[in-house]
């Protein structure tokens, strides 16, 4: 069997009569634009990230952007944002006329830290998008004392990282997305609680705060054809609320799968290089569960490049998210002030490699993967 970053038919397969009979259920009824299954999927959603207001949305990007209209920004304002992620979380800030604000993230976490953040503020500092990468949360407290000590929102992008949960210094417990002024997912079929098409959803636990963010994802309304910001056209479509809700039940048991996988890779793969001479394993937070949404490698001695073609020789599919840190992409250098000299977030766009991790994986699977990292260093 061909091997795969992501098995979505084999997971497709476990849940098939499952999902075919929410399908099914939204064609007989023909509700296809904000059926009830959007908003019962919306309330599930909510109980599970603990009772937060949810707005589901068009994709993550929107939802990112919608979350920083909702906050009223003028243009100048300057947005915090670190500059090794996707693209969207910096790309909103711009569209909107706002300033993002490149900090560095640690290279042993891929996470922006509050150290980071720090460097970055100014007077015109209004925000802060803290990106859970890869799976796990940034260590949130700091920051989240960091905002409220200068009165910044905060938005956390938990496209990555939905089902992971942060525990405070005090013991509580809360899940990523939910910590901030607002949290922001993606729903794109490989994420971890992906659809089968876009979608996205918007996370708040300010009821005024809610009602403005529904408000602006349908075009600026709280009655119809009365409009009262401007707004857009951002909505999840049933069908896919449909699928969500059906793969949202099995989110948790996703996560473990995850976590099994990863946990298997790190053990063979540190008993193949136990001192680190040729790659860096993930590292894992003591305060933060990690739902490895990726498999992140570090490669050492300028070997990535070579590495990855070695392994696609092999039939073996690898990823190098993000070749290019932000800073240094072309649409950002006229529009971004750099804090500093970004060298974590350039080292670590220049060393990634993402080995193929899902919920279907196999330890036969992965060990060919392995096998083929050795014979690549013999």
């Amino acid at each position: 069997m061909k091997i795969q970053m992501v098995d979505l038919k084999g997971q497709y397969l476990k849940i098939k009569d499952e999902v075919d009979a929410g399908i099914q259920n939204v064609i007989d009824n023909t509700a296809f634009i904000n059926g009830p299954i959007v908003k019962e999927f919306a309330q599930h959603l909510s109980d599970y990230l603990g009772g937060c207001y949810v707005t589901t949305c068009a994709n993550g990007t929107d939802a990112l952007q919608i979350a920083l209209m909702a906050l009223e920004l003028k243009p100048g304002d300057e947005v915090i944002v670190p500059a090794f992620t996707y693209v969207a979380s910096a790309e909103v800030i711009g569209l909107l006329g706002l300033t993002p604000v490149m900090v560095d993230v640690d290279y042993e976490t891929f996470n922006v830290s509050v150290d980071n953040i720090k460097k970055a503020l100014s007077p015109k500092t209004k925000a802060i998008i803290p990106v859970h990468l890869f799976g796990q949360s940034c260590d949130m407290e700091p920051i989240l004392a960091f905002a409220n000590e200068h009165n910044l929102y905060v938005i956390e992008d938990n496209a990555q990282a939905i089902g992971a949960e942060y525990t405070f210094s005090d013991g509580h417990k809360a899940n990523t997305g939910t910590m901030g002024t607002i949290g922001c997912t993606s729903f794109f079929p490989s994420k971890n609680l992906g659809c089968y098409g876009d979608g996205g959803a918007i996370f708040t636990s300010e009821a005024q705060l809610a009602e403005r963010i529904h408000m602006i994802a349908n075009h600026g309304q709280r009655v119809k054809y009365h409009h009262s910001v401007i707004g857009c056209n951002s909505r999840l479509d049933s069908i896919q609320a449909a699928i969500l809700d059906v793969k949202l039940k099995h989110l948790d048991e996703y996560g473990s799968a995850r976590y099994a996988a990863a946990s298997y890779y790190t053990a063979k793969l540190k008993e193949f290089d136990p001192d680190e001479k040729f790659f860096i394993t993930p590292k894992e937070l003591e305060n933060s569960t990690h739902v490895y949404h990726q498999y992140t490698l570090k490669i050492k001695n300028e070997k990535r490049d070579a590495l990855k073609a070695y392994l696609d020789e092999q039939g073996i599919p690898s990823m190098i998210y993000y070749p290019l840190p932000l800073q240094e992409q072309e649409a950002f250098k006229p529009i971004t002030r750099a804090a500093e000299e970004l060298e974590k977030s350039r080292a670590c766009a220049y060393s990634v490699l993402s080995l193929p991790i899902h919920t279907e994986m196999t330890k036969e699977v992965q060990d060919e993967v392995i096998n083929a990292i050795r014979e690549f260093y013999k």
